[in-house]
């Protein structure tokens, strides 16, 4: 596996840190992520041997927790929290909106790589729901009525009014 010297360094340092190597698997599985976007099948197989387990204990890890992901992302990571209180404000039409507005299927790439669309378990924003975090910066009030100004303020770096344009021409 090719990671960063600075990460195969971080990850020599925390391994140490636990009385039981094992109890180093999540912040070793966040370094790989940190440094290569996503934990391939061959990076679990490489922190299972690193810390002395099996493969298996890694992979359950990586497909539990929702901020870990097992496929790259694109470029700007849309999660939306589907919780009771974003749920009750909104965040499946939310959530259907990013999808549409921006062509990246539930869980998925849209086909430019630049979006990835994702449900959350709770983003801890219930106060001020519907939440969202792109990519990390969390954006609260992101109601259905926001969502396509949300994509044009935050999103857009000129992709965004192309494809305006195109749909306008269909």
């Amino acid at each position: 596996m090719d990671l960063q010297p600075k990460t195969l360094e971080k990850i020599e340092q925390v391994i140490p840190r636990y009385p039981e190597r094992r109890s180093a698997l999540l912040p070793v599985l966040h370094l790989v992520q940190e440094d290569q976007g996503y934990i391939s099948k061959d990076a679990m197989e490489w922190i299972a041997e690193k810390i002395g387990c099996e493969p298996i204990h890694v992979y359950e890890l990586v497909t539990f927790y929702p901020m870990l992901r097992e496929k790259p992302p694109g470029k700007k990571q849309i999660r939306v929290c589907r919780t009771l209180s974003c749920a009750l404000a909104g965040s499946y039409k939310v959530c259907e909106l990013f999808q549409e507005k921006l062509g990246a299927p539930l869980d998925g790439v849209s086909e430019d790589g630049e979006y990835s669309v994702e449900f959350v378990e709770c983003l801890a924003s219930c106060g001020t729901a519907p939440a969202v975090l792109l990519n990390d910066k969390l954006y609260e009030k992101v109601a259905p009525e926001r969502v396509e100004s949300f994509i044009k303020e935050h999103m857009c770096s000129g992709s965004c009014q192309k494809k305006e344009e195109d749909s306008a021409e269909e």
